[in-house]
């Protein structure tokens, strides 16, 4: 069958799927599991006979969002908090794979403006950190403690302190998508310059490495799941930008269901950053190496696979293996 002929052979019954999974008119459970292992029959055979075709992307697409249905309305035992990071997220964060890479590329832009705005201008560091901070920098770098800004105050107070604060930044970066996005890229664009600039300050003064296994041992996870908070909130802002086939309210509700379950999977990251900083990081500098390198790696590794590898693999199961409802 040629491809245009099955693609009209099949239209409408894929709309009518879609209209139902996203209005909820599906009063019959077994109507839904029947409808989805079609579905996904449609999609194995388009994988097969059209390859390179851009409506296996729609039915992977559509197919992973009738998972979703599926998995709310079975009956089973796992728990419902577990089922949300362990299939839910994932299953989203690989629809919407291409907002994640892009706040990534923007994320490393604006941090590489951010340095080499530094490398150029003297006064830049300054007028981005401020004098005072800079200052006490200066004095700690002196002191032959370049980090020793993070071993103030108690442990559960830092802990605490900076917890509250990081998930501030996300969230605002994420509700900020809702001005079509450009909100989202001023936080970062403001947080990726300072860091940009306070990276190579300490580059500048001989002490990158230093920084670098002080900072990043809780840096890696709270910078990472700051991106994905930023990608939650072009999610947003393209959900009433481009609402594609939907009312733009329609768009935007489902933007903004989809950002916030996004939003509120970077949480856990950010708790565990937010320990790091509070507890581990001040001890940076009498650790050896291989252990806070050790940390770095481990922690931005976990995070890595759970957004960046992990959805794949959720969807290659779903896609390969129809999942049957159970009443």
């Amino acid at each position: 069958m040629r491809e245009v002929a099955f693609i009209k052979q099949n239209k409408e019954k894929w709309l009518s799927f879609e209209n139902a999974i996203f209005n909820n008119n599906f009063k019959d459970p077994d109507e839904l599991a029947s409808n989805y292992i079609q579905l996904i029959n449609d999609l194995a055979y388009a994988q097969t006979y059209y390859p390179k075709s851009k409506v296996i992307t729609y039915l992977n697409q559509l197919a992973a969002k009738a998972f979703q249905k599926i998995y709310k309305t079975k009956r089973q035992d796992t728990n419902r908090i577990i089922g949300f990071w362990k299939t839910e997220v994932p299953l989203i964060c690989y629809q919407y794979r291409k907002f994640i890479y892009v706040a990534f590329i923007i994320f490393f832009a604006f941090t590489f403006i951010g340095a080499i705005s530094a490398a150029n201008d003297g006064e830049f560091v300054r007028s981005i950190l401020g004098d005072d901070y800079v200052d006490m920098t200066l004095e700690n770098i002196e002191a032959g403690d370049p980090v020793a800004v993070y071993k103030s105050g108690s442990n559960w107070g830092s802990f605490i302190g900076i917890t509250i604060n990081n998930l501030r930044v996300g969230i605002i970066a994420f509700v900020l998508g809702v001005f079509l996005g450009i909100g989202t890229l001023y936080i970062m664009f403001k947080n990726c310059i300072m860091l940009g600039s306070f990276q190579y300050f300490f580059y500048e003064k001989q002490v990158f490495w230093e920084s670098v296994r002080g900072i990043w041992i809780h840096g890696a996870m709270e910078i990472f799941a700051i991106v994905i908070e930023c990608a939650a909130g072009l999610i947003l802002g393209a959900s009433i930008l481009f609402p594609a086939t939907y009312s733009r309210y329609t768009s935007f509700k489902l933007g903004a269901k989809t950002g916030i379950k996004i939003l509120i999977s970077t949480f856990p990251f950010t708790f565990f950053a937010g320990f790091l900083e509070g507890f581990i990081t001040r001890y940076s500098n009498t650790m050896p190496n291989w252990l806070s390198v050790g940390i770095i790696l481990i922690t931005l590794g976990i995070i890595s696979f759970y957004y960046l590898v992990y959805p794949y693999k959720v969807q290659k199961q779903i896609t390969q293996t129809p999942v049957p409802l159970t009443t």
